[in-house]
């Protein structure tokens, strides 16, 4: 199992009950992702949106989630089904040249990742505590490593669930606080319209939604939901509690994503004021809407930043173990140094980023950029059945997931060639 505390279960003595308290045990793995995809790279892309365009880009928003949701599911898939975790997965079913360069690509996109995610959380603390943003990084990381390293995997699940719901009622406040046009939201969540100049913040959208670290750590840590690998209809069961879990989880992600938009747009869209720093859009805010609206930013954006750092290091941790043909496990030295690479590199990449707004963009257009590959990894490996036996894909699975993948190339060559030409 690739999470220690349950190598010792014994599966006959752990079967689940499954009454409607049990679902609600069974959510956790899913709000992990869910901060993922809430995380400061995202704030950037959506008030860059927002203020820019209006409700113009909701869609890329709708778009990325339900994308999100059937990636999630079928990588979930993979590890219940499996024991193993995409990382593992890759290591054992494809060539070693392979899937070294496959996992190569995807720890620097936990860099990546983790370099929005502390950029973010030092923005806040500046916005706070007029703390130096280089020292504001190097403080969240010394704190995220403290918690990888002395929690165990349940107790940094409430964490992060006690997170994602403050960052939620922060925005859910925030919103009573402007006037919406609902109408112009409707539109904006379901037509797609491609503006002028919008292509590099549409792709730094569907990078900060769809995120490549996120489909490596969410086959890890559903395995820490498993009972009995052996027993076909717990398999069956897990599925189901899986896809609430995961269905759940990404429409509270949507739902926030969609609010920081909204309020762009309301607050600055309008105002014909265009956002450029993540300072500029708290110091905006409060004139605009009130004393407390600031501070209620600064610190949802820290707790976001503070969460999702905690899981792109253990994404980090999993990807770069899955090297090794070895599971996630804070004890064991190739998940800390796969933590270590994923948080310190991009500690010191801060140190030389002159613009922390456009660093947090184009970070998120990074991971658009690596998606593919993890993509059809995820593909070829769900739909091998010598790696999933009787759960392998079925054909409208095969199919949907395609479609998704070129989607995602499809996107990711005209961005190339908006940057061309």
């Amino acid at each position: 199992m690739p999470l220690d505390f349950l190598k010792n279960l014994d599966p006959k003595d752990h079967k689940p009950a499954y009454g409607g308290l049990d679902i609600i045990k069974y959510i956790g793995p899913g709000l992990l992702v869910t901060i993922g995809f809430i995380d400061p790279g995202n704030w950037a892309s959506n008030i860059a949106a927002g203020s820019s365009y209006g409700y113009q880009l909701l869609w890329i928003v709708t778009l990325s989630t339900i994308m999100l949701i059937v990636l999630q599911h079928n990588v979930a898939h993979l590890g219940i089904a499996t024991g193993l975790c995409l990382a593992e997965a890759a290591t054992r079913f494809t060539p070693k040249k392979v899937s070294t360069a496959i996992l190569i690509s995807a720890m620097g996109a936990s860099v990546s990742t983790s370099l929005a995610e502390i950029l973010g959380a030092a923005i806040a603390l500046n916005m706070l505590f007029h703390i130096p943003v280089p020292a504001g990084a190097f403080l969240t990381f010394i704190f995220v490593l403290i918690m990888l390293l002395t929690n165990s995997y349940r107790k940094i699940e409430k964490f992060i669930i006690a997170f994602v719901s403050i960052i939620g009622l922060s925005f859910l406040y925030e919103l009573t606080l402007v006037h919406i046009d609902w109408g112009a939201t409707a539109i904006g969540l379901v037509k797609p319209t491609i503006p002028q100049g919008s292509m590099i913040i549409i792709m730094s959208i569907l990078g900060a939604v769809v995120m490549p670290h996120n489909l490596f750590l969410h086959s890890e840590i559903i395995q820490s939901r498993q009972w009995n690998l052996e027993n076909e209809k717990v398999i069956r069961k897990q599925l189901d509690f899986e896809f609430f879990d995961t269905l759940f989880s990404m429409i509270i992600g949507w739902a926030i994503n969609c609010s920081i938009i909204i309020l762009a747009t309301t607050s600055f869209f309008h105002n014909h004021v265009m956002v450029t720093e993540l300072e500029q859009a708290q110091k905006i805010l409060t004139p605009l809407l009130g004393n407390h609206s600031g501070e209620v930013f600064a610190i949802a954006l820290l707790f976001a930043g503070i969460a999702s750092t905690v899981t792109s290091g253990m994404a980090g941790g999993s990807i770069f173990s899955g090297l090794f043909s070895e599971p996630y496990d804070i004890k064991d030295n190739h998940s800390r140094l796969g933590v270590l690479i994923s948080l310190v590199f991009a500690v010191l990449i801060i140190f030389f980023i002159r613009n922390p707004f456009q660093g947090l963009i184009i970070s998120q257009m990074i991971l658009s950029i690596q998606l593919p590959v993890t993509i059809i990894l995820q593909l070829y490996l769900t739909s091998s059945k010598k790696v999933m036996g009787k759960y392998v894909n079925k054909l409208p699975t095969k199919i949907l997931l395609t479609g998704v993948g070129s989607l995602v190339v499809y996107l990711n060559i005209k961005l190339l060639i908006d940057f061309i030409f």
